[in-house]
């Protein structure tokens, strides 16, 4: 009896050529960014601040002024930004008893002084991190070079020194805060 012998072909079971044993595919992502920016109150973590109220009761109070607590703002930029700062109307609203209705100047009664400043930035004259400067109906630069973050801090504080010469009331005015990328 005559045996034959098989030959195997190699190649099938590995040997001489190689088999895959990974392979690859590619996809690109892009990220469309745009230039985004918020100015809000910690406080009330809107951009709509929690009413301040200032209350003169004694003599001293009217001739000294009255002043607030801090109040902090956060701004969230992609980008470095300013803020300016100015007062809704050049004259408070008054509510009360006299009539005519009185009418009160914000400049010269109603001042802003920067107590903390997170942002980076300068505090721009008139204001100051020491005195208290003036608001009017005409916006000014309160910060400005502020460098770009998702918590960048500052806080205000305001007094006011009406003096003697205004009745007993509600005098009121809107201080409006503007943080504009550079």
């Amino acid at each position: 009896m005559k045996k034959t012998l098989s030959i195997i072909a190699l190649s099938a079971i590995g040997f001489g050529a190689s088999a895959q044993t990974s392979s690859t595919a590619t996809q690109t992502v892009n990220l469309s960014l745009s230039n985004a920016i918020e100015i809000t109150f910690t406080g009330s973590g809107t951009a709509t601040g929690a009413a301040v109220t200032l209350t003169f009761t004694t003599v001293n109070d009217y001739a000294n002024g009255v002043e607030s607590a801090a109040q902090q703002l956060k701004v969230r930029s992609n980008k470095n930004y300013k803020v300016d700062v100015k007062t809704n109307a050049a004259n408070f609203t008054y509510s009360g008893s006299t009539t005519p209705a009185p009418s009160m100047p914000v400049s010269g009664v109603l001042g802003l002084k920067v107590s903390a400043n997170g942002t980076s930035g300068t505090v721009t004259s008139p204001f100051s991190t020491s005195s208290y400067s003036t608001l009017s109906s005409t916006s000014a630069n309160l910060l400005n070079n502020c460098v770009n973050g998702g918590n960048q801090l500052f806080s205000i504080m305001y007094q006011a020194t009406p003096g003697f010469a205004y009745p007993a009331g509600t005098y009121t005015v809107d201080v409006v805060y503007t943080a504009t990328q550079l």
